[in-house]
């Protein structure tokens, strides 16, 4: 068969969208692309059954809908698989709609978090053949591909129409081994596409990994993911397959940084063998690592061997400095021992990132300022190096969605509004307070302590080029959230019909 992954263009006079490997959508002006790392996994794993397979990212490619759809109409696919997310579903079904009169005869499969948490809903507003639930994207993009190919029946999470009516298999299973996957091919899934626009890198090129489904917490009430990857069922690759791969990413493609994707980070055993590795090889001296993190788990004496392995970047999902907002959305992270964890991080050597949120529908405006003032104080420290700052949003399937319907903070359930451009949970803020705070957590930074300590830790070129992207990546954040785009009149609040969330 014929099969292409694909993420066709989004265009938006909101900017570049960031959809791929990604668990809060945005437009951004500043385009940034991530490797979509379980989408590239189906791609190699398809590839490796003998198919022929096209990797067609045309938004980081910058296509035009008219080039792609130019594009779609001579590929000659039997099947084409699209990821989406709750602010852009709406305009996947557009599309859809359209690729269906040019290419009739092309199986159209949706995956994602939010056709997870909606699985009847697409299939009812799009001519969409098929919708795959569940985060594991390689595993049952293969199973479906046995199915139409080779008559097996058909993998858990499948939603399809039959005789005129939506059916579905039973729900999607995350017991599949991550050890038999072959390594993402990085030639077909056009790696270099996502080695320099991204600002999480340092040293150029870098590069994306995904040792592990998705995070070994997995509560979080906000997290798009949880939909994917409900709680407590993480799965690793063992270290040492871990280790061959960014041996294999550093002498064959020359990559000098890498971010392994994982929602958090495999600790305890998995992370000193990972760390003692690749030490043993010498990888630590010819690339830098950055991961996803959770505070109150690592010891210092954990961060001094990460520091020894090479790893550079971290990132920790703080999302608010008040710890009645931590336990509402079961963090399980205290803040008084945030500061302390941060200063060993810096003390190992590492350069610690946070993302915070505001627009909380039970924080006063005195609350999310007391984030912005902790955050500020992180950088006036040196205790962190770089933040991101959203807007709260209640994606499709989430406890947090949940919760927002059945307590009617609602604003809309116009799809398209779920893209940060403008809250869509009631809360005491206004929305010019929510982007004007979101704005500000993003200055926070500026002190004349945290500019002095970055102007003195130059060292290379590597350094003054990551500052110049850097100031850049901020400036393009506090457009993303320009309080002129308030005067675009949002939709009416509109609910789709969805048999599902009835039940």
């Amino acid at each position: 068969m014929k099969l292409a992954v694909s993420y066709p263009p989004l265009e938006s006079e909101k900017g570049v969208a960031l959809l791929s490997q990604n668990r809060q959508f945005q437009w951004f002006n500043n385009p940034t692309f991530i490797y979509p790392m379980v989408p590239a996994s189906a791609a190699t794993l398809l590839q490796s059954m003998g198919h022929d397979v096209v990797w067609d990212d045309a938004i980081a490619e910058q296509k035009t809908e008219a080039e792609w759809l130019r594009w779609f109409a001579g590929a000659g696919l039997d099947l084409i698989a699209l990821e989406s997310k709750t602010p852009t579903i709406k305009k996947h079904w557009r599309l859809i709609e359209k690729m269906k009169r040019l290419a009739p005869a092309t199986l159209v499969v949706l995956m994602g978090d939010h056709v997870t948490g909606f699985p009847e809903e697409s299939l009812q507003e799009s001519p969409a053949d098929y919708v795959l639930t569940g985060g594991d994207f390689d595993f049952s993009l293969r199973d479906l591909v046995r199915h139409l190919a080779g008559g097996e029946p058909h993998g858990p999470g499948v939603y399809y129409r039959e005789n005129g009516r939506i059916e579905h298999t039973p729900n999607f299973s995350l017991q599949n081994d991550l050890n038999e996957l072959p390594f993402v091919d990085r030639d077909l899934t056009k790696w270099q596409l996502y080695a320099y626009k991204n600002g999480n890198f340092k040293y150029l090129p870098g590069t994306y990994t995904m040792f592990g489904r998705d995070c070994w917490w997995g509560h979080c009430t906000f997290c798009s993911w949880t939909v994917l990857f409900p709680g407590q069922k993480f799965r690793t690759r063992t270290a040492e397959s871990a280790i061959e791969e960014v041996d294999v990413l550093v002498n064959k493609y020359g990559v000098r940084e890498i971010f392994d994707d994982t929602g958090t980070l495999p600790v305890g055993a998995w992370l000193h063998e990972f760390c003692e590795g690749l030490i043993a090889r010498g990888l630590h001296k010819r690339v830098r690592i950055g991961c996803n993190m959770r505070f109150n788990y690592l010891s210092k004496e954990d961060y001094a061997l990460m520091g020894r392995a090479g790893f550079r970047f971290i990132l920790y999902g703080l999302e608010s400095a008040n710890q009645s907002t931590l336990k509402r959305l079961a963090k399980n992270m205290k803040t008084e021992t945030i500061a302390q964890e941060l200063r060993w991080s810096k003390g190992a050597g590492l350069a610690p990132h946070l993302t915070t949120m505001i627009g909380y529908p039970w924080e006063s405006k005195e609350e999310a300022r007391n984030t912005i003032e902790f955050c500020k104080k992180m950088f006036r420290t040196g205790c962190v190096d770089t933040l991101q700052a959203t807007v709260i949003m209640p994606y499709a399937g989430t406890p947090l969605y949940k919760e927002a319907e059945k307590n009617g903070w609602l604003l809309t359930t116009d799809w398209d509004e779920y893209d940060m451009r403008r809250p869509v949970l009631k809360s005491p803020l206004t929305a010019e307070d929510t982007l004007a705070l979101t704005q500000d957590l993003y200055k926070s930074f500026l002190s004349p302590q945290f500019i002095l300590n970055k102007l003195r830790g130059i060292r290379t070129w590597d350094d003054v080029r990551f500052i110049g992207r850097g100031v850049k990546y901020v400036v393009g954040h506090l457009a993303d959230f320009n309080l002129g785009q308030l005067k675009r009149t949002p939709a009416e609040p509109q609910a789709p019909e969805r048999s599902e969330i009835a039940a």
